[in-house]
């Protein structure tokens, strides 16, 4: 959701819709929606650019504050989806990795900040994951090839560190490989090998 306008008339019915379940039982908020724009920058457009910043900050963010008073009220937990991207510069697609880097080191510090209450914040981290985000991100099919998890295997492993109380997971152990990787090695070498691979996954126009 990228219009301000409809977030704002949105934000009142989900609050109204939990409210009329009886006030009973904790709440869950996914942060689920992402998207992403693949090109040299500023390719595709500075629209598109935009659009995948608000959705991938804006939203989570003032959902979040808007519906964290009842949170708190009645206890639960904030799920944010980031992504292994958060880890590394993700050349061609670097304001995608740029706002999940965003998204995770958020999730984190909210944590922080609201231990002792009821809520608890958990940021979630998969690599790739068989949806439609890549070619709507306009990447190659061939970028969904090899160490692929399924939707409902990154669920359920998110559900287990959620019970478990952790505040980040990884989801997948090649990621958990690859994220600890990204991290030992030196930024400028991380984003030129990600430059290799992620130029290799430009999609090319269809032809009719």
């Amino acid at each position: 959701m990228t219009d301000r306008q409809a977030l704002a008339e949105v934000v009142p019915r989900i609050e109204q819709c939990l409210r009329n379940d009886g006030g009973s039982g904790q709440v869950l908020i996914i942060n689920n929606s992402g998207t992403g724009a693949y090109g040299v920058f500023p390719e595709p457009s500075i629209n598109a650019i935009e659009g995948v910043m608000a959705l991938n900050m804006d939203a989570p963010v003032a959902l979040t504050a808007a519906l964290l008073p009842l949170v708190r009220e009645r206890g639960g937990a904030i799920v944010n989806i980031a992504s292994t991207a958060a880890f590394q510069p993700t050349p061609y697609l670097g304001v995608y990795g740029a706002t999940k880097a965003f998204l995770l080191h958020w999730s984190l510090a909210l944590n922080a900040e609201l231990k002792g209450s009821r809520v608890r914040v958990l940021a979630v981290c998969p690599g790739p994951t068989r949806t439609g985000f890549f070619r709507a991100a306009g990447l190659a099919d061939s970028s969904v090839r090899g160490s692929v998890q399924d939707p409902d295997a990154v669920a359920a492993e998110s559900l287990r560190a959620l019970a478990l109380g952790r505040s980040l997971v990884v989801t997948g152990w090649p990621n958990k490989i690859g994220a600890v990787l990204a991290g030992l090695v030196p930024k400028r070498m991380v984003a030129s090998i990600a430059a290799v691979v992620l130029k290799s996954y430009r999609r090319q126009p269809d032809r009719g």
